[in-house]
């Protein structure tokens, strides 16, 4: 006879991560979690979301434990972020191993043996998207028959076949309900309270095969499809939203700019007034009518990947683009009045430090707001690793960052607060505030807090040592003359 499960917890079990500011502050809610609790919910009784982050009494590991034990007979753990990824198979260690213990989420995907080998209360991992085999496994079906699982049988460790990814539509979208609270927009660590933030995913997968990202792959270096939900479902899952910012987590929103378009008018015609922040390529500067959309629509903020102010970095990275079209476009956002922050990578292979230095300026040049730049990576099944590996003076350190014989750790944290400084000059940490003021990301009442953080939390960026009263002077007589 098939298995009932009474009640189910769905756990994030990270008490931060990497983007909750230095305050640790929760910011981004575990949508990948929510969605695995959507598609679980109408097979068990009772469903619990607990995310460590905000989870009131829960946070205590001890009252976690009893609450589990006396509670819950099937637990589902994301470990999806390298970040503090022995840290959280340690709390996973410490909960009831009685209880039927699902663990899903990329880090569990690309490292199947190493949680199985730490944590002896796992009994299934979940391999890749989560939402069907949730939901398999909840009603009860043999484990044997499930794909996309491994799973303990007895001493043996049982790899079963690949799920087949589906079509994102078919997914139930998350229940804001199960929330035991809200999530706030986070500024270097200083949560705005008056400011509710939400995450939305239309579409799932990228059409481009830049060699640096493997977060459409799995381990089997199948790469995840492109596959956008309905302009219906889209809309209906906005409605339910009640937060007034909200990041759509999509590769790139606009892989169909008709489809992008569509959906920024429906929002302008029902008057949904939100303020948006997307991810985007930056062909979307072909398209100016869905620019004008977009405006129209509340977005506030592109988030572009550049990556590289050098072209023979951006084609060994398959980006796709070269600077003359990053130049191109840029001559067109410039006309339009958002908030541009560009993502770079520093330390590729072969890369100098004076190809790195050209970062800052020609974020300027190019008109960034704000700019992100990190250490490149490669991951396990990363199409990059075969290239470090062949390039003498190149291998990869133990936290999985490409180093070179010529610059090891201390030379490329050097370079990274060289590009800081350089960037994040007095003048334009201003430009950012009034940027932020222009475009109205923010309501009126978040206002206040705003500027009294910012100038501090953006001074700490750049490191510099000024005094308190005389950095908020200056702040106040730069961006309001009238008001010194």
């Amino acid at each position: 006879m098939a298995r009932h499960y009474k009640h189910a917890l769905c756990l994030h079990p990270y008490s931060r991560d990497s983007h909750s500011g230095s305050l640790g502050l929760a910011v981004f809610p575990p949508t990948g979690l929510e969605y695995v609790a959507a598609a679980l919910r109408p097979h068990v009784d009772r469903l619990t979301f607990v995310d460590l982050r905000q989870a009131g009494p829960l946070r205590n590991i001890e009252k976690l434990k009893r609450f589990i034990a006396k509670e819950v007979d099937l637990l589902c753990i994301s470990v999806n972020w390298e970040y503090l990824f022995r840290e959280v198979l340690d709390v996973v260690n410490m909960l009831p191993r009685e209880v039927t213990t699902v663990v899903g989420g990329k880090q569990a995907t690309d490292n199947v043996e190493e949680v199985f080998e730490a944590c002896r209360g796992v009994d299934i991992i979940v391999r890749g998207e989560g939402e069907e085999t949730i939901a398999d496994i909840a009603s009860g079906m043999e484990l044997k028959d499930i794909a996309g699982i491994s799973y303990r049988e007895g001493q043996t460790l049982c790899h079963n076949p690949n799920r087949p990814l589906g079509e994102v539509d078919q997914y139930r979208f998350p229940d804001r309900t199960l929330r035991q609270q809200k999530y706030h927009f986070n500024v270097g660590g200083f949560a705005l309270r008056g400011e509710e933030f939400d995450i939305i995913v239309t579409s799932r997968g990228c059409p481009y095969n830049c060699k640096f990202c493997t977060f459409n792959l799995n381990p089997w270096t199948e790469k995840r499809r492109y596959s956008a939900r309905s302009i219906d479902s889209v809309l209906e899952e906005l409605r339910q939203i009640s937060a007034g910012i909200v990041l759509i987590a999509d590769e790139n929103f606009f892989v169909n700019p008709r489809r992008a378009k569509e959906i920024c008018d429906r929002i302008s015609r029902e008057g949904l007034n939100k303020r948006f922040l997307v991810q985007a390529r930056i062909e979307i500067f072909e398209h100016p009518d869905v620019l004008e959309a977009a405006l129209r629509a509340g977005i506030k903020i592109f988030l572009f990947g550049i990556e590289s102010p050098t072209d023979r970095i951006l084609d060994q990275l398959n980006k796709g683009f070269d600077t003359a079209k990053v130049r191109l476009a840029f001559e067109t956002f410039r006309q339009y009045p958002f908030y541009y922050h560009g993502y770079f990578m520093y330390g590729n292979v072969t890369e100098t430090e004076e190809e790195m230095m050209r970062i800052p300026g020609y974020a300027r040049e190019l008109g960034l707001d704000s700019i992100t730049y990190q250490k490149l990576r490669i991951e396990k099944y990363s199409p990059l690793k075969e290239l470090v590996e062949q390039t003498p003076g190149y291998f990869i350190g133990d936290d999985h960052t490409v180093y070179s014989e010529a610059l090891m750790r201390p030379g490329l944290k050097r370079i990274s607060r060289q590009i800081t400084k350089e960037f994040y000059t007095p003048a334009q940490l201003l430009r950012i505030v009034r940027k932020l003021f222009r475009v109205r990301l923010f309501h009126a009442g978040s206002l206040f807090p705003l500027t009294v953080s910012l100038p501090v939390v953006l001074s700490r960026i750049v490191g510099r040592k000024v005094n308190k009263k005389m950095r908020r002077f200056v702040f106040w007589r730069r961006l309001f003359p009238s008001w010194a």
